[in-house]
């Protein structure tokens, strides 16, 4: 079949790294990354494991920090080699029905019985046996040599990971329900209250839909988001709804929003390396994970406030003094699993389904591409917001297609 895979090759992702270093396309041919017409399907790993054909396949932050060999060696125990990437997939299953695959490979798809303390609560996303089990190391399809991924034209799955998608969304809206998952599980981890002051960095797909799942389940007193660009800041009021009306600024002038909102004080000169606010705001959602970003959180957060972690940091040096003096609570938000919402636990899944549905998140599908172009859909990815799109997906019903499809009327 066909599939990109990704070796472990050393040289290549040293060469990735250094090419991402000095601005080269994260499809770099330098880097692990290979397009390969020959790759054996993978095997059942048991009886309720399934095939699926993928129709198309999203393209995520931490698949451009793998490719470009930016991943944290954190990683290394829990991802076996060579593995076909894509975590974001909507299949075709063997009876012809749609599906989304959640693609944490928790006890259950294992077959490790007992499972562990956070499967068995429901925390599929902690789940500590990501080795164990008749599975290879992997903590998700896409990172596992015995699944396969959705850049591919084939996987495997078991059953308890599959959801079918309901006939009134296409596939760009089911697409959208494992990244929606993700942001949603971090905002409801915020515990957000009726009179808080939030703040969320980024406006990339992590960041749209973090906004859209604060706006739905907990609609703070206010609501700031850093976007960088133009269309950016419009879609951000979009997603918003009429819960919430979002102060949408650039990044550079959130510290002054944040102020601004929160009545703070200024401590310090302007500019100088010790300027700060009295105050800040009660939670920030950082859905980038950067030095940069992770460090205004720590800025424009109060004393006693939280930090939810949304996006994927890796190896980031930056200064943790203000997490200590002011007591600054930080939490990481990794995947999904059951969420309390008015005192009812619910599938992160259900509640994904229900917002993408309500929101019609698909338009955030900017473009797909066949597997062929794969350098080009990755440079798109890595660059969607300065070309004014969002979400870059591969679409596996169009192997021959000639360009990347741009979606009119989708941003």
């Amino acid at each position: 079949m066909k599939a990109l895979v990704i070796d472990r090759d050393l040289p290549r992702f040293g060469a990735a790294r250094l090419a991402a270093g000095l601005g080269a396309s994260p499809g770099t041919r330098a880097g692990p990354l290979r397009l390969r017409d020959d790759v054996e399907p993978p095997g059942l790993p048991g009886p309720d494991w399934i095939r699926l054909r993928p129709r198309t396949s999203g393209i995520c932050g931490s698949d451009l920090a793998t490719v470009q060999g930016r991943s944290s060696r954190w990683f290394e125990p829990i991802v076996s080699f060579p593995f076909v990437p894509g975590h974001e997939i909507v299949a075709d299953d063997p009876d012809g029905r749609r599906v989304v695959v959640e693609p944490v490979l928790g006890c259950v798809a294992r077959g490790v019985t007992p499972v562990c303390p956070a499967c068995a609560e429901g925390r599929i996303g902690n789940c500590g046996l990501l080795g164990h089990g008749h599975l290879a190391a992997g903590l998700q399809t896409g990172y596992c040599c015995d699944t396969g991924g959705g850049w591919s034209e084939e996987l495997v799955a078991h059953r308890s990971q599959l959801h079918e998608v309901p006939d009134e969304l296409d596939d760009h809206d089911a697409l959208m329900v494992e990244p929606t998952a993700c942001a949603l599980h971090g905002a409801l981890a915020a515990e957000i209250g009726p009179g808080d002051t939030v703040a969320v960095l980024g406006a990339g797909t992590l960041g749209y839909l973090a906004v859209a799942a604060v706006a739905r389940w907990s609609a703070p007193l206010r609501l700031l988001v850093s976007a960088r660009h133009p269309h950016q800041r419009d879609l951000v009021r979009s997603l918003a709804g009429d819960a919430v009306t979002p102060e949408v600024c650039g990044p550079d002038a959130l510290d002054r929003a944040a102020r601004r909102a929160t009545a703070s004080q200024a401590v310090g000169a302007p500019g100088h390396s010790g300027a700060r606010l009295s105050g800040g705001v009660d939670v920030t959602i950082d859905c980038v994970g950067s030095t940069e970003s992770i460090t205004q959180a720590l800025a424009v957060t109060r004393p006693g406030g939280r930090v939810i972690m949304v996006g994927m940091p890796g190896v980031e040096t930056l200064d943790l003094t203000p997490l200590w003096q002011r007591e600054i609570a930080v939490r990481g938000a990794y995947a999904y699993g059951i969420e309390t919402v008015a005192g009812q636990r619910i599938r992160t899944f259900d509640l994904a389904f229900e917002l993408v549905a309500s929101h019609r998140l698909g338009r955030l599908v900017s473009a797909t591409y066949p597997l062929e172009r794969h350098r080009d859909a990755l440079d798109h990815a890595a660059n969607a917001g300065r070309r004014g799109g969002t979400k870059v997906a591969f679409d596996l019903h169009a192997p021959d297609h000639p360009a990347g499809r741009t979606l009119k009327g989708r941003r």
